[in-house]
């Protein structure tokens, strides 16, 4: 177990080293200049000159890029050239409002997927599977733009029950939270479902069909009981995997959704640096989501390995 968490995590190191070579390299190569964007259209080529070197844009890219990873490697994400404050200070209250939003999508969207594709494959083609199928065709079927485009109409604009814009304050409280957070958690919701049904379902009927489900069919057992206790533990590690990338999306892939509700999230963040060049901002951005990412890849990893004694004592 401990070699292989070594393994992992020095696999993740890997990967961060290269994630950030590529960053670096795709926020060089954006569009604009982040000192024309700050000084504005009454700038002159002497102050554009001082403020470049005040942000150390004109030292060669591998130093910038090297004094960076080295800043990355102590924790210190630097400071944002276009607001001029530390990056730690932006990102702190972005990443717990992310987390925020991830957290109240899990604790629905797991269990009830998880749920739902167990209920269709202990009644494979039954009208309850059936049922299941078809919202979960039309889960995948919706892309996220159109299904918070629908509730943002159905509910802020025809029924006015619920906030069209997701404006969380320190001083709002549980249920201004809560109304704010509604209309983002239903529409990620609704996205997730359908690919984690699919894959429980899938998942679950495969190994339903092995020798020692159906020693267990034949011995009496009933249904429930097989698929709870005998096929669940066995699905498990499948299953947490795909939940534990679909968690990485909630934190680094909710772009779309943060920008319809203006949701303060890190996602959002990251789009504003990009719209002002800021390019601390984005990059500190998109190395926490890679990080979330092989930290998430791990625990899944370790949490299937625990689930199943098959993979705990390989021979």
């Amino acid at each position: 177990m401990w070699k292989m968490v070594v393994k992992r995590l020095g696999i993740g190191v890997l990967m961060l080293f290269a994630v950030s070579l590529i960053v670096f390299a795709g926020t060089e190569i954006l569009p604009g200049d982040v000192a024309e964007i700050i000084l504005g259209q009454s700038a002159t080529p002497e102050t554009l000159k001082v403020l470049r070197a005040e942000l150390g844009l004109d030292q060669p890219a591998y130093l910038r890029y090297l004094f960076w990873l080295g800043d990355l490697a102590r924790g210190d994400l630097g400071m944002s050239h276009a607001r001029n404050v530390p990056i730690a200070d932006l990102v702190a209250p972005r990443l717990r409002n992310t987390f925020l939003l991830a957290g109240c999508v899990a604790a629905i969207a797991v269990p009830l997927s998880l749920a739902a594709g167990l209920l269709a494959a202990m009644y494979p083609g039954s009208w309850t599977d059936r049922a299941v199928s078809w919202m979960t065709l039309g889960s995948i079927s919706f892309p996220e733009f159109f299904t918070a485009t629908v509730l943002v109409l159905v509910f802020s604009i025809e029924l006015g029950l619920l906030p069209p814009i997701s404006n969380l304050r320190g001083d709002s409280g549980p249920g201004e939270w809560a109304a704010a957070l509604a209309l983002p958690v239903a529409t990620l919701t609704i996205s997730l479902f359908g690919q984690l049904v699919r894959l429980t379902r899938a998942t679950t009927l495969n190994i339903m069909n092995e020798p020692y489900v159906e020693m267990a069919v034949l011995k009496g057992l009933s249904r429930r009981r097989i698929v709870f206790l005998h096929v669940g533990l066995n699905a498990f590690g499948p299953i947490v995997n795909v939940v534990a990338l679909n968690m990485a999306y909630l934190v680094g892939g909710v772009v779309i959704v943060e920008t319809i509700f203006a949701f303060p999230g890190l996602a959002k963040l990251m789009i504003d640096g990009v719209q002002t060049r800021d390019l601390p901002v984005v990059q500190a951005c998109a190395m926490i989501f890679c990080a979330t990412y092989v930290v998430l890849i791990l625990v899944a990893d370790i949490a299937a390995i625990l689930a199943n004694a098959r993979l705990r004592h390989a021979r």
